[in-house]
């Protein structure tokens, strides 16, 4: 009796402890406890171990690693509950379970929704970084979780997490979507994009080679690495070491980057290059969301143009039809292995490229006003006078046909993007069911 007392006795200290302890971090003292992580006996067929958190004692640690410290504990709150678990079960006999990264953002959100919806198992990861307004990542975490998929909030830097969510769950695939987006973002923070697309994708890789079996893995590239290539339309075997962007070289750099795990681990590997996506939910920063913006508040449309005035032209591709190629890559990869591991690189666009005052004609049509225009030179940031995907390879090796029209795309885009402003965010992602 005397022994249960004493051990109540020191298990409230405990709490007491840490209940202090987390005060002071919150008060920007010192952290002097960290939290461990440790595996239940229990095992699941087809999954790693569930998690328990352990207080441990530790050396004091400075208010940056406390920091530090409380955001690891969310990522390992989130894997302890069994929401997480039930997230990677696929639905369907023999589905597949997948790892996407980058849920927060615009294309994760669509292939993990679509994942998910045909049967699959999905764990998200996404860091909710500020480049464009939280409110909207977190908007798509939630229509995800309602959907059953998980979101672990975490950075793809951090490999600790990375590791604990492969134990957790058995991935048989990865869909790698994250990065630091935008080609002119790029001349202001210029490390966020070589931490995120090229740090980030090395650390994925070197999680992803441990794992007996490995799982196969379908990364985003981009459309912008052919750079400054005037051959058109673009084809997987023109050349790519004219990149226009420091965004473009971090994409041509993950290519070369696949070459490498591919080639020495064994890792099986397929890069989907995505032509000038849009769509509801997508990035604020992006033309169609943008113009948007700037139409109904009565602000000037600021269309870039080429040398001599040339249009500028792109191959607006639907975000159905993106997610359309990137499923389909997650089902013709092969296995990776040590010998024979597939290596592959597809276009994945629309074929149609537009000019992009064209764009501004339908988003007057559809919106029902009229846009102010304002003609500017191309500025020296990035960008390219046009862009257009051969995607003839992607349609023989993968199945691959792209079938929204753009005007059917801008349609649907405008009928997302008045709910969205009219009855708030909430009301918008009720209103768009992808796929």
């Amino acid at each position: 009796m005397g022994g249960s007392v004493v051990a109540m006795m020191k298990l409230l200290l405990a709490c007491i402890f840490l209940r202090m302890a987390y005060a002071m971090s919150e008060a920007e003292a010192f952290w002097p406890w960290q939290f461990g992580v440790s595996q239940t006996l229990e095992q699941e067929e087809g999954f790693g171990a569930h998690y328990m958190l352990q207080v441990q004692s530790a050396p004091v640690r400075s208010t940056r690693q406390s920091r530090q410290d409380v955001e690891e504990t969310q990522w390992l709150v989130q894997l302890r509950n069994p929401e997480a678990l039930e997230s990677c079960r696929p639905t369907k006999p023999g589905g597949k379970i997948v790892l996407v990264t980058g849920t927060g953002g615009f294309v994760g959100y669509h292939a993990a929704l679509a994942l998910r919806r045909r049967g699959d198992g999905v764990l998200g990861l996404d860091n909710f970084n500020s480049y464009y307004p939280v409110n909207l990542k977190r908007a798509r975490e939630a229509s995800l979780k309602d959907e059953g998929v998980i979101t672990l909030e975490a950075d793809l830097n951090d490999d600790s997490a990375l590791s604990a969510a492969f134990d957790l769950c058995n991935f048989t695939h990865v869909l790698n979507l994250a990065a630091q987006a935008g080609v002119r973002y790029a001349t202001k923070d210029p490390g966020s994009y070589i931490k995120s697309n090229v740090a980030g994708f090395v650390k994925l890789l070197e999680v992803v080679k441990l794992r007996e079996p490995m799982p196969r893995v379908v990364y985003a590239s981009s459309s912008s690495v052919y750079g400054m290539n005037t051959k058109v339309p673009f084809s997987e075997s023109d050349p790519v070491d004219l990149p226009a962007s420091l965004y473009a070289a971090t994409k041509r750099e993950d290519e070369l980057l696949a070459v490498t795990y591919n080639h020495i681990y064994g890792i099986a590997m397929t890069g989907l290059r995505f032509f000038t996506v849009y769509g509801p939910f997508g990035r604020p920063d992006m033309a169609m969301f943008a113009f948007s913006n700037k139409i109904m508040k009565g602000e000037p449309v600021e269309i870039f143009q080429g040398p001599g005035g040339s249009e500028l032209e792109r191959d607006f591709t639907y975000i159905d039809d993106i997610v359309q190629g990137c499923l389909a890559a997650i089902d013709h990869i092969g296995p990776s292995n040590k010998s024979t591991a597939p290596l592959k690189v597809y276009n994945i666009g629309n074929s149609h490229p537009e000019n992009v005052t064209y764009i501004v004609d339908l988003l007057d049509e559809f919106l029902g006003k009229k846009a102010v225009r304002k003609y500017k030179p191309m500025p020296p940031t990035g960008d390219v006078l046009r862009t257009n995907a051969n995607t003839s390879l992607a349609q023989q090796e993968l199945g691959y046909k792209p079938s929204t029209s753009l005007r059917n795309g801008v349609r649907k885009f405008v009928n997302w993007y008045q709910e969205f402003y009219r009855d708030g965010l909430d009301a918008g992602m009720m209103s768009y069911q992808p796929l």
